[in-house]
């Protein structure tokens, strides 16, 4: 499989992804005409923040599977498109935290002392050190909008620097702001009143875009200063550019500007305009918040792993699903596992189209604080992947069976006596009919599948099952046997079940190998047997 790369990242990344396997092109800065172009050839594209990964690069990537961010935000990618097409975007929220938050602190070290004016005089041989008189950051007040990863780390450093800090995030709990010693403003003007410094990390949604603005920036104290290392277009630029020259703002630090310029352009060949660039009074960087040896490392390896992991077929904590983390991957596995597996049952046994499917949780998996989406997600892939032949995964299951027109209901119940936690799905067929399959986790890694279509189990899912529904006489499971042993098809394991005696039973047979349909037909015509079915899990 092939991997461009458009927007520099760690060398060590690239090698691992070629050493993975992978033929890997690196084309940093390349044009997104150019990149349009080739884009079709394509399985997976790892960008940062300048590539613009749009409906109309979405809609030439016909073999593109996942799209990597090194970094934060997916602002420069659309997320809706991407899963509807069933494109996977993973991004590294955590492996540049500590470089962007270091650079916002950067920022305001420097506006409040106006260094880099001092820097800059210095060079022309303008020593006169009276015209950079500065203010201390020590007992001042910090305003920090966005009280995630980086705004955390950001108060906790400007604390320690002697500065009391405000915050104002409605997302965040109040034990958060207590623990990190953070007075909480409960709306963004009552931040506005008291910060002489604002600092802003949050991302960029229809809710933060210009969340400071003309209006925002009256309400402020007089030679407030503020500082944007998180995403250009949170601060409105008229209205910041109008302040910085009226006196309202003393001074600002930007390292993000909506547009932003292309940052691969040589000098002579930049043509980017911004009044903000024009300002001494406004230091403007360009876009380093990750840029730390650190950081590039850490985002570069993670997004290679990440992306690796994605086109190998491996659950991944991408953007575009439920939210989990990458080290809740392991301890989720086993039920994700097992929720694939029950859906895989279905359409691999019966042949009546589904018209709505009712998922229950129980027992442990019930709980609160158990986030069961993921589950539902992987049911509705193994579901789904026996009858669709466009590619089906976590990213775009749930859109599939919407647009399948069946109907999805999602249950729990605490109340379970034989196991500590069980996954039901009943099937409802257009003809009304009704079948249910029930599984279980044991000792957290062993999945066993305890009820089929009304017939009690306890099975392992192997790769190869044949499920054969006979009547309840002697002799089936010898005859069984010998068609099998005849095709040099090995049982590993085997289990029947019934529910009444001298009627019908079903059987769970696990085999070596696939079984083709020669045999399965020979199956079929022995006397006694109803149904015989290969279940791949």
């Amino acid at each position: 499989m092939k991997i461009i790369v458009t927007e520099s990242i760690a060398k060590e990344g690239i090698d691992y992804l070629r050493e993975s396997g992978f033929e890997v092109d690196v084309v940093f800065g390349i044009s997104g005409e150019e990149l349009l172009k080739i884009i079709d050839r394509y399985d997976a594209l790892i960008v940062r923040s300048v590539t613009k990964v749009n409906a109309e690069l979405l809609e030439r990537a016909v073999n593109l599977k996942v799209v990597g961010r090194a970094g934060n935000g997916v602002d420069n990618i659309d997320l809706k498109l991407a899963t509807r097409k069933g494109i996977i975007v993973v991004n590294t929220p955590e492996s540049n935290t500590m470089a962007a938050a270091e650079l916002a602190i950067t920022l305001s070290y420097a506006i409040f002392r106006n260094l880099v004016q001092a820097v800059s005089a210095g060079r022309v041989h303008d020593f006169r050190r009276g015209k950079f008189m500065g203010y201390e950051l020590d007992g001042k007040t910090v305003g920090i909008i966005g009280m995630g990863r980086i705004g955390s780390i950001v108060a906790k450093k400007l604390i320690g620097a002697g500065m009391n800090a405000i915050a104002y995030d409605p997302y965040i709990s109040d034990d958060r702001f207590v623990k990190l010693g953070v007075k909480r403003a409960h709306t963004l003007d009552e931040l506005l009143a008291v910060a002489d410094l604002i600092t802003i990390h949050t991302p960029k949604t229809p809710e933060t875009i210009g969340i400071i603005g003309a209006k925002e920036i009256a309400k402020c104290k007089d030679g407030v200063r503020i500082v944007n290392a998180a995403r250009g277009g949170l601060v409105d630029e008229k209205a910041l550019y109008d302040a910085l020259v009226s006196g309202k703002v003393a001074a600002a630090g930007l390292d993000v500007l909506s547009p932003e310029p292309n940052y691969n352009k040589k000098p002579e060949e930049q043509d980017y305009v911004n009044p903000l660039l024009t300002l001494d009074n406004c230091i403007v960087t360009p876009h380093l918040g990750a840029s730390t040896r650190e950081a590039n490392f850490n985002v570069g390896t993670a997004v290679a792993e990440l992306v690796a992991k994605a086109l190998n077929g491996e659950m991944v904590p991408a953007v575009n699903m439920p939210p989990v983390g990458a080290s809740d991957i392991a301890e989720l596995r086993p039920y994700l596992t097992l929720s694939e597996d029950l859906g895989k049952i279905y359409y691999q046994t019966e042949k009546t189209p589904v018209k709505k499917i009712k998922i229950k949780y129980s027992g442990d998996l019930a709980a609160a604080d158990v986030a069961t989406d993921i589950f539902t997600l992987s049911f509705i892939k193994g579901f789904l992947e026996p009858i669709v032949k466009d590619r089906v995964n976590y990213v775009n299951a749930k859109v599939m069976l919407d647009s399948m027109g069946i109907e999805l209901v999602e249950s729990r119940s605490t109340e379970l006596d034989k196991y500590t936690n069980l996954i039901t799905a009943d099937f409802v067929s257009t003809s009304g009919k009704q079948l249910s399959v029930s599984g279980t986790v044991f000792a957290k890694s062993e999945i066993r599948i305890v009820e089929f279509f009304g017939y009690k189990l306890d099975f392992e899912p192997t790769d190869y099952v044949l499920a054969i529904q006979n009547r309840d006489v002697p002799g089936i499971v010898g005859k069984i046997g010998t068609v099998l042993g005849r095709n040099s098809i090995n049982i590993a394991a085997m289990q029947w079940s019934r529910k009444i005696r001298g009627d019908k039973a079903e059987a769970f047979v696990s085999v070596d190998q696939a079984v083709d349909n020669a045999i399965i037909d020979e199956l079929k015509s022995m006397e006694g047997v109803l149904r015989v079915s290969l279940i791949c899990f």
